[in-house]
């Protein structure tokens, strides 16, 4: 177990009969960090959750929460594990404040002492206070999901999973579990969240990983998987032959998004727009853009437009899965 992550996993296996939903799963998750866990539905994350929480027994690897192997040490680390898995399920007759109470109740470890302060304090945390005396069976949707953060936050905890927390959530409850999820990790807590939702994870994580049919495609810093995208000019010019010859001079071949642009720009503005990867070819120096630009004024072609086009997140993403992501609820 490696000291600073505060999920560790090796090889993590999940077989349904034949069928391989989590493959052979390596996820590395520093302490402090809020950790997107992304993929298409589907993907086996939250098959991967269950596993690591010991709700579901793994068919090969190994899971170290907190320092702690699992499912061998679960009574000593799950209570310092908070949890919002496959959403929230309560008793609809009874209001938020009395199910808080009855699942604080239920657990060996909370303190009875100062149960009713802190089921004030977390419905507050998740912006419930007003409806602390309504019954369940009346919430909407999105209160239900923040009552379930809200359970999940009744103690202290080291780490916290939540699964799809801003699922069935307006846009001004969404904003308001980004910025909880946020000040949980500058008060020292690690924030694990799955998510099929881009959008969220981009604007709320720190690191990230992308699963794919079971698989682990990708893992790390958020920055640094967009950064291993793939860099793009988009060149305007009337001289398509002309500026194609000096971007093949300079190693530089036109992609695949070359014929679909000249379609939509030539009607536009009477010209090509060609698309070529800003990688060079085998044994050459890489080329910085406004050599580029020089190269092509010198070889006599007419420059109507230039930019230089990082892969984004989005783009990244459907490249390693395969499969698009929803962006935006």
């Amino acid at each position: 177990m490696t000291d600073n992550l505060a999920i560790e996993t090796r090889g993590l296996t999940k077989h349904f009969g034949q069928q391989a939903a989590v493959d052979n799963v390596d996820l590395a998750v520093p302490h402090g960090t809020v950790f997107g866990f992304l993929g298409p539905n589907g993907s086996g994350k939250t098959t991967t959750i269950r596993m690591l929480l010991g709700l579901a027994a793994a068919s090969a690897g190994t899971v170290n929460l907190l320092g702690q192997e699992m499912p061998q040490r679960l009574h000593e680390v799950l209570p310092r594990v908070g949890a919002l898995v496959e959403g929230p399920a309560f008793y609809p007759f009874l209001s938020g404040a009395a199910n808080l109470h009855r699942l604080d109740s239920a657990s060996p470890h909370s303190e009875p002492a100062t149960r009713k302060a802190r089921v004030q304090q977390a419905l507050e945390r998740v912006g419930l206070e007003h409806a602390a005396g309504k019954r369940v069976h009346a919430y909407s949707l999105g209160m239900k999901q923040r009552l379930g953060i809200a359970n999940a936050l009744l103690s202290p905890r080291d780490l916290l999973v939540l699964d799809e927390p801003t699922n069935g959530l307006d846009p001004q409850g969404t904003r308001e579990v980004r910025n909880l999820v946020r000040s949980l990790a500058h008060q020292g807590t690690t924030v694990f969240v799955s998510s099929h939702l881009l959008a969220e994870v981009d604007q709320m994580c720190t690191h990230a990983a992308v699963m794919s049919a079971g698989k682990l495609v990708a893992q790390g810093p958020l920055a640094e998987l967009r950064q291993a995208g793939s860099t793009r000019l988009r060149l305007v010019t009337p001289d398509g032959g002309a500026a194609r010859q000096v971007l093949a001079g300079l190693g530089l071949a036109p992609g695949p998004g070359d014929q679909e642009a000249q379609a939509s720009q030539r009607a536009q503005l009477d010209g090509e727009t060609i698309v070529a990867a800003m990688g060079a070819a085998a044994g050459q120096p890489a080329v910085l853009p406004e050599d580029v630009v020089a190269h092509l004024v010198q070889g006599g072609v007419r420059v109507r437009g230039f930019a230089v086009e990082r892969e984004s997140l989005e783009d990244r993403f459907v490249a390693l899965t395969g499969e698009g992501f929803d962006v935006a609820q």
